[in-house]
C-alpha cells in the first residue's frame, strides 16, 4: 500500500507592524518604503469630532468637549481596530502638525493605545530615507500640541454656534461666522471703504530726452537748486519751465557709478507659495494647496516607484535642511558652475511668530529637475512643482550684479535726474527672477558733459486709491497680521466665498451687501472677533499652548468670559435685518405676480414675489450675443458655478447641455470647424481653437494694421 504523505507543519504568520496615516495615497507609498514587515493604512483624516448637530462643549466641566466618530468613518475605525489587534505594534504617522498631532491622538484613543508609548513618528517629506530615518526616532505624542489644535477647535465651534444662529435669526438663514473668517471679511470691507473714501489727489511729472551726440536717453524732473521739488499743478510745472532756457545745453552735474546686488528670495513658506501661484499661474489658494498635496503625497515615477516630490507644504517657517543645502550647492557646481553657488550656506529670517517645526517648501531632490518630470506629472502639477524648484535652487544661488549709473542733469539751477541699470552677472535670476529687471542703457556721461534737451513732456497725474484684495494680497495681509496659520488661508478665503460675503470679480475680491450687513452687526457687537490684533493675540496664545508655556482651558475661558456677555447684549438688541428685494422689471411666467431678484446661498436669482405660494425661481443670466455652437438655438449665456467661477452655458439647457469655461466668440476655427473662444493673457485678449491648432492675437491684428 501506498504510505501517506506527510502534512507540512503549520508556520505560524508573522505579525506585522501597523502604520497609520491620513491619505490612501500615503499609505501605498509609504508600505513600499518600509517593505513586508509593515502595513500601512489611512484614518483618511479625522476619526472623530464635535457634533454637528449641537454645541457640542460642557461649559461647566472646564470646556471639555464631546468627541464623538464622524458619520461615515464607521467602516475606517472598524478596520483601524481590526488591523490593530492583528499587528505586532502600531505606530501613528499622520502629518507633521498641529491637525496631524490630533489626528494621531484621536486614533490612539480609539483603538485604547498605551498614552505612555513611542508611537509616533513624523516626517517632513515622503521620500525613503526621511521615512526610515523616521521610523528610528519614534517619540509619544505631544499633548501640548494637541491641545493648542483643541483650543483651536473649540473657541471655533464656540463662536460659529453661537454667532451663526443670531445671524440666521436677524438676517437669513444659511449664514456663519467665525474667527479668521470675520477677520477677513473686514479686511476686504475695510478696504472696500478705503477706495470709496479715497479722494485723488493731482501732481504732474516733466520728462525729458536728452542727446549727447547721436546718443539719446530719458530723463525726469528732480528738483530745483538741488532739492526735491513736487509738481501739484499745472502753475508749479509753468514756474519750472519758465526758468529753462531751450536754446542752451544742460550739463551733467553729478554723475555716480556703483554695483547694486539683489538677493533672491527665501524658499517658499505656505503664504508665499500662494500668493505666487495666483499671481504667476493664477491658481486659487484652494486649487494651489490641493496640488502641493498630491506633489508632497507621491507620485509615480515608473520604476523609482511613488516618490514625494516636494517637502510638507503646511509651514511658515524658512529654513532648509543642511543635507538640502549641500545638494543644492553640490547641483549647482554641477549645472552652471561654482561662480552660482552661493559661497556659505543661507540664513533666512523668520516671521516673529512663525512655527519653526518644520522646513521650508522644497523639492526632497533638486536633481529631480521639473524637466525631468514633466512627462509624469499633469501640467497643473509640472508648473507648481517647477515655481517651488525653481525658487529653492535660487535661495541656494549668488546674487544678480547690476552696474547703476546715476546722473543729475542741470541748466538755471532746474535738475533732471536720470539713471542706468545695466545687468553684470545672472546669480539666482538665471533659474528664477520675481522682478523680471529690464536693462536700462545710458551713454557714457562724465560730469561736465553737455547735453541738449530735444524735447519735453509734461503729464498731469492722479494719485490712485488701494487696490482691492486679490486672493494673493489677502493672504499676504491675513500672515503680515498674524491672523490664521498655513492651515487655515485657503478655508477661510474659500468660506467667506462660499458664503458669498465677498465675490470675484477678475481677481479682485469685492464684498457683497450680505457681508457688508454681516460685518457690520459683527463689528457693532462683536468688537473682540473683528478685531485683527485681538485675533493676532490669541494666535499668540495658541502657539504658547503648544509650547507649553499655557493651559489650553485658561486660554478659552479667557476669550469666551467677554464673548458670553457681548452674545446676552447680541441677541436682546439686534433688530431683525430687512433685505428688500429687487424688482425684477418682468412678470412670473407661472402666475402672473411680479418676479424680484433674491439673494441665495451662491449670489442672486430671479424669484416669483408671491413665495412661498409660488416658487417658481429663475437662474439670473447675461447674453454674451452668440449663437449656442452645438444646438445653433439657444444663446450663450455666462453663468457662475457654486464656487463663483464663470463659465458659459446654452439658455436652452438642460435640453442642450453645451458647457464652456471660456468665452466663444461666434466663429469656427478655420483648420478644424471647433468654436474658437477669448482667453486672457498677460499681453491681452487672445482668441484660440480648444484643440490647439489655431490662434490670433487681436492686439497684434491692429499693431499690423
Amino acid at each position: 500500500m501506498p504510505t501517506k504523505a506527510k502534512s507540512k507543519p503549520k508556520t505560524k504568520k508573522r505579525k506585522k507592524t501597523l502604520v497609520i496615516v491620513e491619505s490612501p495615497a500615503k499609505a501605498k507609498t509609504i508600505e513600499k518604503y518600509l517593505g513586508r514587515n509593515y502595513h500601512v493604512i489611512a484614518s483618511k483624516g479625522h476619526i472623530r469630532d464635535l457634533p454637528k448637530s449641537q454645541m457640542g462643549i460642557d461649559f461647566d466641566d472646564n470646556y471639555k468637549p464631546k468627541y464623538i466618530s464622524i458619520r461615515g468613518k464607521g467602516d475606517t475605525i472598524k478596520e483601524l481596530k481590526s488591523e490593530a489587534k492583528k499587528a505586532k505594534e502600531v505606530y501613528l504617522a499622520s502629518d507633521p502638525d498641529r491637525e496631524g498631532e490630533a489626528i494621531a491622538w484621536h486614533v490612539a484613543h480609539a483603538l485604547n493605545l498605551d498614552k505612555n508609548a513611542k508611537n509616533r513618528v513624523t516626517f517632513n517629506e515622503v521620500t525613503k530615507d526621511a521615512v526610515k530615518e523616521s521610523f528610528k526616532h519614534p517619540r509619544t505624542i505631544d499633548m501640548d500640541t494637541v491641545d493648542a489644535q483643541q483650543a483651536r477647535r473649540v473657541l471655533d465651534r464656540i463662536v460659529g454656534y453661537s454667532l451663526s444662529p443670531i445671524l440666521w435669526a436677524k438676517v437669513k438663514k444659511g449664514l456663519s461666522a467665525g474667527r479668521v473668517q470675520s477677520v477677513a471679511l473686514k479686511l476686504v470691507i475695510d478696504r472696500e471703504k478705503e477706495i470709496k473714501d479715497f479722494k485723488p489727489q493731482e501732481y504732474w511729472s516733466i520728462d525729458a530726452e536728452f542727446k549727447k551726440g547721436k546718443e539719446s536717453f530719458k530723463s525726469a524732473f528732480y528738483g530745483v537748486d538741488g532739492k526735491k521739488k513736487d509738481l501739484p499743478n499745472i502753475d508749479a510745472v509753468k514756474e519750472v519751465l519758465a526758468k529753462i532756457d531751450k536754446k542752451k545745453d544742460f550739463e551733467v552735474a553729478k554723475v555716480v557709478s556703483r554695483q547694486r546686488r539683489r538677493q533672491p528670495a527665501a524658499p517658499f513658506t505656505t503664504s508665499t507659495m500662494q500668493q505666487e501661484a495666483n499671481k504667476r499661474l493664477g491658481y486659487r489658494t484652494r486649487r494651489t494647496m490641493s496640488i502641493a498635496q498630491q506633489l508632497y503625497e507621491g507620485i509615480s515615477l515608473g520604476k523609482q516607484g511613488t516618490v514625494g516630490l516636494i517637502t510638507y507644504m503646511r509651514t511658515d517657517s524658512k529654513r532648509t535642511s543642511p543635507v538640502a543645502q549641500q545638494e543644492a550647492s553640490k547641483f549647482l557646481h554641477e549645472k552652471y558652475g561654482a561662480e552660482y553657488a552661493a559661497k556659505s550656506q543661507r540664513h533666512f529670517k523668520n516671521q516673529e511668530d512663525a512655527q519653526d517645526a518644520h522646513e521650508a517648501i522644497r523639492p526632497t531632490s533638486v536633481y529631480r529637475t521639473p524637466e525631468s518630470l514633466k512627462s509624469v506629472l499633469t501640467t497643473e502639477q509640472y508648473r507648481l512643482y517647477k515655481l517651488i524648484w525653481s525658487r529653492f535652487v535660487a535661495s541656494e544661488m549668488t546674487p544678480a550684479v547690476y552696474d547703476t549709473v546715476r546722473a543729475d542733469i542741470v541748466q538755471n539751477g532746474v535738475m533732471f535726474r536720470t539713471t542706468g541699470s545695466k545687468m553684470k552677472f545672472a546669480g539666482f535670476t538665471k533659474v528664477y527672477d520675481n522682478q523680471q529687471e529690464k536693462n536700462v542703457d545710458l551713454p557714457d556721461l562724465e560730469e561736465g558733459d553737455k547735453v541738449r534737451m530735444a524735447k519735453s513732456d509734461n503729464k498731469q497725474h492722479f494719485t490712485q486709491p488701494p487696490a482691492r484684495y486679490t486672493e494673493a494680497s489677502l493672504v499676504h495681509a491675513l500672515e503680515e497680521n498674524g491672523v490664521g496659520r498655513p492651515s487655515t488661508y485657503a478655508p477661510t478665503i474659500d468660506t467667506i466665498q462660499r458664503r458669498y460675503y465677498v465675490k470675484l470679480e477678475g481677481r479682485s475680491i469685492v464684498p457683497t451687501e450680505l457681508g457688508e450687513i454681516v460685518d457690520t452687526l459683527i463689528e457693532q457687537f462683536f468688537p473682540d472677533i473683528a478685531n485683527v490684533d485681538y485675533t493676532a493675540h490669541l494666535e499668540d496664545e495658541l502657539d504658547e499652548v503648544e509650547d507649553g508655556k499655557k493651559q489650553w482651558v485658561n486660554v478659552v475661558d479667557e476669550y469666551y468670559q467677554p464673548f458670553k456677555k457681548e452674545l446676552n447684549k447680541a441677541d436682546s438688541e439686534i433688530e431683525k435685518v430687512q433685505i428688500k428685494d429687487e424688482p425684477a422689471g418682468f412678470n412670473c411666467d407661472i402666475c402672473g405676480a411680479p418676479m424680484v431678484i433674491k439673494m441665495g446661498r451662491y449670489g442672486k436669482f430671479y424669484a416669483c414675489s408671491r413665495f412661498p405660494d409660488c416658487r417658481n425661481t429663475k437662474p439670473i443670466v447675461k447674453e454674451i450675443g452668440v449663437i449656442c455652437p452645438k444646438c445653433g438655438k439657444g444663446q450663450v449665456v455666462e453663468k457662475k458655478s457654486r464656487r463663483n467661477r464663470k463659465f458659459y452655458g446654452c439658455s436652452r439647457y438642460p435640453e442642450c447641455d453645451f458647457v464652456s469655461w471660456d468665452k466663444p466668440i461666434g466663429r469656427n476655427c478655420p483648420n478644424d470647424g471647433h468654436f474658437l473662444v477669448e482667453k486672457h493673457s498677460k499681453k491681452g485678449p487672445v482668441i484660440l481653437c480648444p484643440n490647439g491648432d489655431y490662434r490670433e492675437d487681436p492686439q497684434e491684428d491692429e499693431t499690423d494694421k
